[in-house]
């Protein structure tokens, strides 16, 4: 039987420019020119203001001043505050230099404005390949996909990783390897995107441990910041599930660290659609393991994880139990695609695993 002949999927390429390899930063200047950007706006955390400082120099007149208040989750008051500042400048072009924080404040600014995005990104968060923004407001945080918020450039250089500690950088690529996991059960999922999933997973397992074993080493930095892109690629093709939801869930309501509430819930939502989900789990396990059945999907990557030292509970990130049934409330009272039907006494255990930091459960029906 000809396989190929049954084949049916939809497949929209996002329409976005990376540039990628060490060094890359020094066409900052020239992506600008392309994008037409004459009054640039630089968006940063206050962590990585120095950074936006430097950039802005190496821009010169072009650089129409810097907001560097951007912070995770993108509160309303931050949004508006950024907006504001866009408006009085006058920019014409924004440039968010660090992670998922500066890139969700750009995408805020531009889904009014319209105006292009160029994004540095030095995490793994991905958000830079994607139509997908967000906002938090009374400890909701809500997400939408809207083509005028999708970067127009990504500049991938891996020596701007260098600074990013060991642990965040094994945190924030395991982000980047939730987008992968999800991609390869999506409703709307397709062979290119499974292919590029696949691809993702195995790098990230690949150079996420040698990243934490040698920091410094820009061989393990570009091949984890290759599988960051292409965990952000998949993510911007697709929609995601169970997993995305609740670390939205946990951080708004709760505000979590974003890419630690990754990495501690990845194993458990992972166990908890194996079933439903059985040959994308497959792909998973081949792709972290190596070779495939040796494990769980669930358990290869709770493994993965321990093995980097990384958080595993959501108590060490401080949610407190009584918050867990709150964040099973809100899971189940929005209707939203996921390979496994959800139940609130289902999502709850899962918590409470993760919670706990115990090693993923099997399943049953």
């Amino acid at each position: 039987m000809n396989t190929v002949a049954k084949l049916a999927f939809t497949y929209q390429a996002a329409p976005s420019r990376v540039v990628f390899g060490a060094g890359s930063l020094g066409k900052a200047p020239e992506e600008i020119a392309l994008l037409g950007g004459t009054r640039v706006l630089l968006i940063a955390t206050p962590g990585r203001g120095g950074l936006a400082r430097e950039l802005a120099a190496r821009l010169g007149t072009k650089a129409a001043g810097i907001f560097d208040r951007a912070v995770m989750h993108v509160p309303v008051e931050t949004a508006e505050a950024a907006r504001a500042e866009a408006q009085r400048l006058e920019a014409d072009c924004y440039l968010a230099i660090g992670g998922g924080s500066a890139t969700g404040v750009a995408k805020a600014i531009a889904f009014v404005t319209g105006r292009p995005i160029l994004c540095i990104p030095t995490t793994y968060s991905g958000s830079e390949m994607t139509p997908t923004w967000g906002l938090t407001e009374n400890s909701v945080k809500k997400t939408s996909r809207d083509p005028r918020v999708l970067p127009r450039t990504a500049i991938y250089d891996p020596a701007l990783t260098i600074s990013m500690p060991a642990m965040l950088s094994a945190t924030s690529g395991m982000n980047a390897m939730a987008h992968c996991v999800e991609a390869l059960y999506a409703q709307d999922g397709n062979p290119v995107v499974s292919l590029l999933a696949e691809e993702g997973i195995r790098a990230l397992s690949k150079g996420l441990p040698a990243v934490v074993k040698e920091p410094s080493n820009m061989e393990t930095r570009s091949l984890a910041l290759y599988g960051a892109w292409l965990g952000g690629t998949v993510l911007g093709a697709v929609g995601m599930a169970l997993h995305h939801k609740l670390c939205h869930i946990l951080g708004g309501a709760f505000n979590l660290p974003h890419s630690e509430t990754h990495t501690v819930l990845l194993p458990h939502v992972t166990a908890y659609n194996a079933l439903a989900a059985a040959q994308p789990m497959e792909r998973v396990a081949r792709a972290v393991s190596g070779k495939g059945g040796a494990k769980s999907a669930a358990l290869a990557l709770y493994d993965l994880e321990a093995s980097m030292g990384a958080p595993l509970s959501l108590k060490s990130l401080g949610l407190k139990q009584e918050g867990l049934d709150q964040a099973a409330d809100l899971a189940v009272r929005s209707a939203s695609y996921n390979p496994r039907p959800l139940t609130k006494e289902g999502i709850q255990t899962l918590l409470e695993d993760a919670f706990e930091g115990r090693p993923p459960r099997v399943w049953g029906a």
